[in-house]
């Protein structure tokens, strides 16, 4: 594994980095959402879990992008679009809620 770390180039290590650290956002949405599921005692969703999503996301997506892999930047791209998706449709339904409320 040493001989693997010191065979890459500057370049090829700062990718290796903003993968790892794509997947360690990514991967910390799901200890937010289980801390947050505590606290309200019962299986929930924080905003931030979403947030979390999309900043993992396009951490993996731009080291997909540096490695030309096709699998995960196809992955990549759909969850990003499906996690922006969830936000949009969080804010446009607290919007009417707003709008709803001031009347």
């Amino acid at each position: 594994m040493l001989n693997y770390f010191s065979s890459l180039t500057n370049l090829e290590i700062f990718f290796l980095c903003v993968g790892f650290l794509g997947q360690g956002i990514f991967a910390s949405r799901f200890i937010v959402q289980w801390i947050y599921s505590e606290k309200k005692g019962e299986s929930s969703i924080p905003i931030i879990f979403w947030y979390l999503s999309i900043l993992g996301g396009i951490g993996l997506m731009t080291y997909a992008i540096f490695r030309k892999d096709p699998v995960i930047i196809i992955g990549q791209l759909f969850g990003i679009i499906i996690y922006s998706r969830n936000l949009f449709l969080i804010y446009r339904k607290n919007k009417k809620k707003d709008r709803y409320a001031n009347k």
